[in-house]
């Protein structure tokens, strides 16, 4: 388990072996009506290349016009990590050399994304232990997210000088009030029942019952209703996830995050002196300055918005934080020399201009993500 007051467990190392090339990545077969998709590089907390994006992308392709397949499924190899994101590490290495070549990962993994949100079919992720950044892309843009007992789940980009994507700027804003913010700008860590209270879970399921609830929804008959199907086993399998640590705190999150800029969120915090107010800025002192002025406003100004449109403003974002300093900077010394000691450019928050963070908006004209 990790721990999450551990400073070494926000970015947790998902390092590949030079041996990679030779394992299987991405295990897909289809058993009676259900088509599997297995994650299965637990060595890298099972982290998305863009091989794996794209054998995702094509598998659902084929099993969207496949009238044999009924469903799909998600699960993951280990037990330490679901999907603990994209593997920002090769990113941040193909962007030092070429930042407009780089852009070509996000391209194949919010195809991806787009397609795990219209997939036509019921999509069931089994979840349990780390999902992070693209591990919620692949598993809350669908339909069924199962939640075991062990979830550490969190967007943490603005430590690493990105930003909140995979489409979490609109299941940011699905949140209960205030708290997608906060969680987008603070990058905090969820348990099981805080993951379901913030609409990341739809289910609980033990963890230990998870191989049993595999075998039941790959032996559903999917002749009829299909998604009734889904929800007739899940019904039988899930359980409370317990009280919420996250939803105790609502009342604290919409006040003090009630503002849509920065150094309104900042003053609240500093005025309230809370324990939820010192823990806020505490996360912040780690965090990118134009990361969180960026996420502040990408959230707050697009509520109702489509997982389709999130990730065409998302892309807009991702390719000006790949011109820039501070995404390969957080790279740097969160997981390079991990000295875990940022230096931000710009390095404070008055420093950020809403000019600069105007850029970051901006059209790419005919660069515009194009999602078929």
């Amino acid at each position: 388990m990790l721990d999450p007051n551990d400073e070494a467990d926000r970015f947790p190392d998902n390092k590949r072996d030079g041996k990679m090339s030779e394992i299987q990545e991405i295990i897909s077969s289809v058993e009676g009506s259900v088509g599997r998709i297995h994650l299965n590089n637990p060595k890298a907390l099972n982290s998305l290349t863009s091989g794996m994006c794209e054998t995702m992308h094509e598998l659902l392709g084929a099993w969207r016009d496949d009238d044999t397949v009924g469903a799909v499924i998600v699960t993951s190899e280990g037990e330490r990590a679901f999907c603990a994101g994209g593997d920002v590490r090769q990113v941040s290495s193909a962007g030092q050399e070429d930042p407009v070549a780089a852009r070509r990962f996000f391209q194949i993994e919010y195809a991806m994304d787009t397609a795990i949100s219209e997939f036509p079919k019921p999509y069931i992720s089994l979840i349990d232990g780390i999902v992070m950044g693209g591990g919620l892309g692949i598993s809350v843009n669908g339909r069924y997210r199962v939640m075991g007992d062990n979830i550490m789940a969190a967007m943490p980009e603005t430590g690493i000088g990105l930003l909140p994507d995979v489409g979490a700027t609109a299941f940011l804003n699905a949140c209960p009030g205030r708290t997608g913010l906060y969680l987008g700008l603070t990058g905090a860590r969820l348990d099981t029942a805080d993951a379901i209270y913030a609409g990341f879970g739809t289910h609980h399921v033990a963890s230990d019952k998870h191989p049993a609830l595999l075998d039941a929804l790959i032996n559903a008959d999917y002749a009829g209703d299909r998604f009734a199907a889904v929800d007739a086993v899940l019904e039988q399998y899930s359980s409370p996830a317990g009280d919420s640590k996250l939803e105790a705190l609502q009342r604290d999150i919409d006040r003090l995050f009630a503002a849509d800029d920065m150094e309104t969120i900042v003053a609240a915090l500093q005025e309230d002196g809370s324990d939820v107010a010192k823990r806020a800025l505490d996360e912040f002192g780690h965090m990118s300055p134009t990361s969180l002025k960026m996420t502040a406003r990408q959230i707050t100004s697009n509520p109702g918005i489509s997982i389709r449109e999130s990730l065409i403003l998302e892309y807009r974002l991702v390719c000006q934080v790949l011109l820039r300093h501070d995404f390969y900077e957080g790279i740097r010394a969160a997981l390079v020399d991990k000295d875990r000691n940022p230096q931000w450019k710009p390095a404070t928050l008055a420093e950020v201009t809403s000019s600069y963070i105007d850029e970051h908006f901006e059209s790419l004209g005919d660069q515009e993500l194009v999602l078929n």
